[in-house]
């Protein structure tokens, strides 16, 4: 009963902590309005994510779908990954010092950084987590029940992220290198295997109707972001994500090949750095690495304790947990949203040396991306509206933006409930046909904004400047709001057009 309050604390601090973790200058970022756009569109895939996010924001959606459920999900996946964590050392057979310092360890970590964004990586982690953990029962009681276990949470690992293939990438050839191959000859895997197939079926045949809309957003992926991405900055990253407790992570690794007791784990061992090995080789984003870890920390938690059970471990046991508090202040200052935009710019140095203020472009900015991917959004959504209110059919007006967070951060925050909708990533599929649209509302990027009233005010009658997002450190500062009354042509037609075009 001690260990269930203890336990509970944790899940208490987490959540609590959680909800910190953001300031009021900040809105939602970028992808969480794609995301919650998705449950207003539910299907068995999408151009950049399989389904289960939609079902997600679906749920939210029924429960209002205001900011504290959009951030209790995400919190919720975190919470759960501290308990799988805690059972892990409970399976390990660690002692109540060994799931204190390994719940620590999870709880004040850089899982926060995932866990306060609204995104499919907190779930991706957990799962990572629970089927490394269903591993390690497996190898305990050699029960098939847990075979099913594994299956299953690949399913819904897959369904949520792609990234999960890394996985199993690095556990095959691992469980090849160890004397855990005798698994091949048990049927339950292969049974196994047909279940998590059909479980994830559904979005095989919605990929392959769609033409494998997976592959191009890769492709895409590799030439607009990956391309910037250093193996080298990858690698480095690794150690950035837990500073102050890594070296447990490594002595959880270490206890693999020394600890007698771990023996029968090892082939864990070997996935670890197999499974690194290829996302280096992939030159992944260095944060796909992070549902690798948790469970690694719940070895070097319980490898510790043993080391420690002697009279000098109960003066250093305390002064452990006591660092992962202490270590974990410097990332509470600096790793999350919870400066304003003007304290970075004023200590931009504490913020560069880390390598925060890289984008994708590969370029360096004045905010990090993720927090510039916050800002600016309701300032857009309310001139739109304001915009919108002014047209002379609004009902006939078509919003279209430029990517999918211009669209989806009016449609989360639109007072008036407007729709709008862009050629960008799943919107494209998303466009109401059925409303004859006689005008048009276009917000465009500030790169590409030169020459739209050149080339778009002679298909109307009236054409405009109307605004812009002043917030100089928004990611879209200088994106414009242009307005077209009156079309001469047939916008209807103009857009299946532009839509075949771009699926194309």
């Amino acid at each position: 009963m001690k260990r269930t309050y203890i336990l509970l604390c944790f899940i208490i601090v987490k959540f609590i902590i959680h909800y910190f973790l953001i300031g009021p200058e900040y809105d939602l970022q970028r992808d969480e309005f794609l995301h919650l756009d998705q449950g207003n569109h539910l299907a068995w895939g999408y151009l950049s994510v399989p389904p289960v996010t939609s079902w997600i924001s679906y749920i939210i959606k029924l429960l209002g779908n205001s900011i504290f459920w959009v951030k209790f999900f995400p919190a919720l996946f975190g919470a759960l990954t501290i308990y799988i964590v805690w059972k892990a050392i409970e399976e390990l057979g660690g002692n109540l010092f060994a799931l204190i310092f390994g719940a620590s360890c999870i709880t004040l970590s850089i899982l926060f950084r995932l866990n306060i964004l609204y995104q499919p990586n907190s779930l991706d982690v957990l799962c990572w987590t629970a089927f490394y953990y269903f591993i390690i029962k497996y190898l305990n009681t050699a029960q098939a029940k847990y075979i099913y276990c594994i299956a299953i949470t690949f399913a819904i690992g897959f369904l949520n992220k792609y990234n999960l293939i890394f996985l199993l990438m690095g556990v095959f050839p691992a469980i090849l290198l160890t004397s855990e191959r005798k698994v091949l000859l048990n049927k339950h895997l292969y049974f196994g295997a047909i279940l998590a197939f059909l479980l994830i079926l559904p979005n095989l045949i919605w990929q392959y109707d769609n033409d494998f809309p997976v592959y191009h957003h890769l492709k895409e992926l590799s030439e607009t972001q990956l391309m910037n991405v250093s193996r080298w900055d990858f690698i480095k990253s690794q150690f950035l994500f837990f500073p102050g407790t890594f070296p447990f992570l490594i002595l959880g690794l270490f206890s693999l090949l020394r600890y007698q007791e771990f023996k029968k784990y090892r082939l864990l061992f070997w996935s670890f750095f197999i499974t690194i090995g290829v996302f280096v080789f992939f030159k992944a984003k260095d944060y796909y690495a992070i549902g690798i870890y948790p469970i690694y920390f719940a070895f070097g938690a319980v490898y510790i304790s043993k080391l420690l059970d002697n009279k000098t471990g109960r003066f250093v046991k305390p002064v452990l947990i006591i660092w992962t508090i202490v270590s974990f202040i410097p990332v509470y200052n600096i790793a999350f949203p919870n400066k304003s935009p003007q304290y970075i710019e004023n200590h931009l140095d504490e913020y560069k040396k880390l390598g925060m203020l890289t984008w994708e472009d590969g370029k360096e900015h004045h905010l990090p991306q993720d927090f510039a991917d916050m800002q600016g959004w309701k300032e857009l959504a309310r001139k739109v509206d304001d915009i919108y209110s002014k047209m002379p059919s609004p009902k006939n007006t078509l919003i279209l933006c430029d990517n999918y967070g211009q669209a989806g951060a009016i449609n989360y925050y639109s007072e008036q409930g407007i729709r709008a909708v862009s050629f960008n990533a799943d919107y494209i599929n998303w466009f109401d046909l059925d409303i004859k649209y006689d005008h048009v509302i276009r917000v465009k990027n500030a790169s590409e904004r030169n020459n739209e009233l050149k080339e778009t005010s002679p298909y109307f009658q009236r054409s405009q400047i109307s605004d812009s997002i002043t917030n100089r450190f928004a990611r879209e500062y200088g994106t414009t709001i242009f307005s077209f009354t009156n079309a001469k042509i047939d916008i209807n037609e103009r857009v299946k057009k532009e839509i075949e075009e771009e699926r194309f």
